[in-house]
This record gives structure tokens, sequence and C-alpha cells, in this order.
């Protein structure tokens, strides 16, 4: 009983524990029961008769908490559950992130930990399952292991039917394989029916002369949500900086309606939210974004090269290879290597967000003799947020980029900084401020009459950062110097200034392109 006991308890913690820090709840979820059946089958079998059953309830068991653990960080950063079909392409990204956040070595020594302590777990448990089947139980012994045999199969096949008959039993690695297994049915199935959209979608671009001749810049600024507004934890550092903004602009005389649209994620996949402004169509998932981009279907590149427009993208956090950008059809990619910023990269971030716009006017479209159409990525507010740099005054400062060396050292690293959340959560609030200030003393110097600006949020920051009710929502800043390219939005429910009303998002991000066919289209 007292071998029973044991493997049934490690088995229990093994189990149990990403429930906890899923859900929390200990006091309501603290029996596992293919922990009791296992430990039971392990005491009840005859000593090393059927020796294959260790490594395969192991495997099993291993399989379960692995995913388990998935499904708690895939919550704390994107507030989702993990799905295996669409999840596992991203553990290269992982690894990336880890690379610009703490270094490439920092990232191996994370990774070949977590690979160590996940071989460990599974000797020890094999161990433990071995050490519990030495011997034959006692018929006494085997009469009680029967028993809980048979109430512990007895209680799964009832939670099997959504009938739970003792409130603190849980059979996780049941519920968790499952719940896979249904998502790998439902994803395939959701496949197919996105892949018939695709197929029957229109292939034939559709153009936007109400829009000719205007320069149209679609800025998204990374990380930056609803809460940002909304959080007194952050609003007291954001609001502030809009209302100087809404000074600024109106001062530089340009005019601004600013709305509140729904991202398709949320704590990062940047693309799929750039992919559904871009495509008119909400795109989640990797799998849809692939499928969008094979498919053929237009989108706003395509639109506005039919407009007359050159198309371009910034994009200074793309390192590597990115067949994408050409799948999309962009005249031009300014990727990392194709912008000449002599300055240090900015722990993740390769370069400020100045800089990046400072090229953009200077290099780009100061020399274009075209109407351009440029999708532009601001990064300075993506994690880590660490330093926090100043933004500066005069736009002839920047150079190429070398006077930001002075703040390669500032602050303080991202493993010192991520030991307090809170001091964290003050840096995200700050980086916004950062990114925000930048773009206003932009759009104050170079947006006029022939520029409509969509300057708007790409997803809100990880549930870790804001909560888990923080929601989807991101601002949308609709800046120009005409005013009547804003009436659209007005009409739409957008209000005057650079603060959103106080209602939900209304629609997605990917209804801009809609709107922008439906009032710029004749």
């Amino acid at each position: 009983m007292l071998r029973l006991l044991g493997v049934a308890v490690l088995l229990n913690l093994l189990l149990l524990l990403p429930l906890w820090l899923r859900f929390g709840e200990i006091s309501t979820r603290w029996v596992a029961l293919e922990a009791v059946l296992i430990g039971a089958l392990v005491l009840l079998l005859p000593a090393g008769r059927l020796g294959w059953l260790r490594p395969l309830l192991t495997l099993i068991v291993l399989v379960a908490v692995l995913v388990g653990f998935g499904d708690v960080a895939t919550h704390l950063a994107f507030g989702r559950s993990l799905n295996l079909y669409l999840d596992v392409p991203l553990l290269r990204s992982v690894f990336h992130l880890l690379e610009g956040n703490l270094g490439i070595w920092a990232a191996w020594a994370a990774s070949l930990t977590a690979l160590l302590v996940i071989g460990f777990g599974g000797w020890a448990l094999n161990c433990g399952l071995r050490i519990g089947q030495q011997q034959s139980p006692g018929v006494a012994v085997a009469l009680v292991v029967v028993l809980l045999v048979v109430a512990s199969t007895a209680l799964m096949a009832a939670q099997w039917h959504h009938h739970r008959w003792l409130p603190v039993a849980r059979a996780p690695a049941m519920d968790t394989l499952r719940f896979q297994g249904q998502q790998l049915v439902d994803t395939h199935r959701a496949h197919r029916d996105f892949s018939s959209r695709m197929a029957a979608a229109p292939t034939q671009a559709t153009a936007l002369p109400g829009l000719t001749g205007r320069d149209v810049l679609l800025v998204f600024v990374e990380s930056y949500g609803a809460s940002a507004l909304r959080d007194p934890r952050f609003s007291e550092v954001v609001v502030p900086r809009l209302e100087e903004m809404d000074q600024r602009l109106e001062a530089a005389g340009l005019s601004v309606a600013t709305g509140m649209l729904d991202a398709p994620i949320r704590g990062g996949q940047s693309w799929l939210a750039h992919a559904s402004t871009l495509g008119g169509l909400e795109i989640d998932n990797s799998l849809w974004y692939r499928l969008m981009l094979e498919s053929g279907r237009p989108t706003l590149v395509d639109d506005f090269r039919a407009t007359g427009h050159r198309t371009l993208t910034v994009m200074p956090a793309i390192s590597m290879a990115w067949p994408e950008g050409v799948a999309y059809g962009f005249d031009e990619i300014h990727a990392a290597a194709d912008i000449d910023y002599a300055g240090p990269p900015l722990n993740w971030v390769t370069m400020p967000d100045q800089f990046t716009l400072h090229h953009f006017e200077q290099r780009i479209r100061g020399p274009a003799v075209e109407s351009l159409f440029a999708q532009i990525a601001l990064i300075s507010s993506h994690a880590p947020w660490t330093p926090i740099i100043p933004v500066l005054d005069n736009w002839d400062d920047v150079g190429d980029g070398s006077i930001f060396y002075r703040w390669e050292e500032a602050g303080d690293p991202p493993d010192v900084l991520w030991q307090d959340m809170e001091r964290v959560r003050d840096h995200y609030a700050l980086s916004i401020d950062y990114a925000l200030h930048a773009s206003a003393r932009w759009a104050e110097a170079f947006v006029d009459d022939d520029t409509l600006l969509i300057l708007l949020g790409d997803h809100p920051p990880a549930p870790l950062i804001v909560g888990d009710d923080a929601g989807f929502g991101v601002p949308v800043h609709v800046i120009s110097g005409d005013a009547r390219l804003l009436d659209p939005f007005l009409a739409r429910g957008f209000v005057p200034g650079m603060l959103p009303g106080t209602g939900e998002a209304s629609a997605g991000l990917d209804a801009l392109r809609g709107w922008l066919h439906e009032d710029f289209g004749r």
C-alpha cells in the first residue's frame, strides 16, 4: 500500500500541476483519477510479466503533462488554449524570441534545460513505476486495488460523458488528450472549409479611386491594446501622451479620428494582425495565414497597386528570409538588412521606432515621385520593453542611428527586469508612450493634406501583462490634413481626437479593407 501511495502521489502531482498553474483552485482539484488507476494497475499486475507497460504508461503521462504545460504557456502568452495542429511550427519562433531577448547562449541554455527536465521527468516516472511493481500484492491488498481500479475507471467513464460524480477529482490526462484530439478534428474540418473559401475568392484587385494621389500609410504599433488606455496601471502614462498628441496635431493643422477594433490575436504573432488587415479576413492562426497567401486572393496591396500606388512594407523586425512578403506582392520590401541603420540593436528591437520613421521619410518617401501605400511596423514596444530611450527633438539628430549607441546599455537587462512583473508592466506603458511620442512628432512634421495615416495597434500584450479580461481591442487613429478623409470613419462610430469612445470594438481589423472599398471605392 505504501508503494501504491508513493506512485499515486507522484503521478497525481505531475498530472495536476498544469491544471493548478492554468486555473488555480487547488482545493477543488486535488485528485487525478489516472494516478489512482495507474498506481493500482502497477501494484496489481504480476512483477516482471508486463515490462512493456511501464514505458507505455510513462509516455502517455509525459505527453499529457507536456501538453498541459504547453497549454499553460500558450494561455499566458496568447490568451488561448494550445492547439498542437497549429502551434508546433511556432517553436522555432519561440526560440528566436528567446534569442532576441536573452542572447543566443541563454536561448540554447533554456532549450537544453527544458529537454533535460523532460528527460529526467520521464526517467524518474519510469523508475517509480518499476519500484511499484517489484512484487505482487497480497490477497487483501489486491482486493483493495481492484476496487480502486473499478472506482477510478467508473469515474473516468462518467467524466467522459461530462458527469462529475466526485467534485475534487479530475482526469487531466484524458481531458487533455481528448481536447487535443477534438481540436485536431475541428481544425482539419475548418482547414477544408477555409480552403474552399479561398478557392472561391475573387482573384482580381479592386481600385480605390477615392484615394488616388494620396499617400496611404498603415502604421502598426507593437502590443498597443485597449488596456493601455483603460487600465489605470498604464493609462496614467499613455492617456496624457494621447492628450498631448491631440494638441500637437491640431496645432499642425491635422484632423484626427479614433475608434476601437478587435485584433484576431493577443500577446504575439503580429503577422496575423497584418494579414487580417490587408486581406479583409480574420486570420487568427498560421495555417489560415499560409492558405490566404497561397490562394492568390487580392489584398490591400493589390488594391492600391490597381489604384496607381507604389506599394511597400517597412519591417525592421524581419531579420531572416521572408517569403511571405513576396507572396503579398509588395513592390518593395524594406527588412532589417535593407535599412541603413548604424546604431545598436536594443535587445529584441533591431532599431528604435524614431529611426524607422526617419528612414522611411528620408530614404523612401522623400525621393518618391508617385503616391505610396506603405505598411510600417513599429517595434520599440515589443517585449522585453527595455531599454526605454527618449525621443529626439530634432529629426536631423537621428542621422544614421549611431546616436543611439549612448543608450545601448541603458536600463536593466531583460533577465533583471523580468524578475519583477510590476516593473515589467511599468516598462510596457513607457514603451507604448515612446512609440506614440515618436509617431506624433513624425506626423506633425510630415503628414499633410495628401496623406491618410492609419496608426493602429497590432494586438494587445500577453494576458501575463494585462490579465485575462483585457480583451482583443486595439486603438485605431486616423490622421490627415484633409478632414474630409476622416468623415467615413466618424460615420462608423469613430470619435474626434486621439482618445476613443468608451464602447467596445464594433468590428475586427479585417473590416478595415471592406470599409476602405465602401468609402473610397468610387
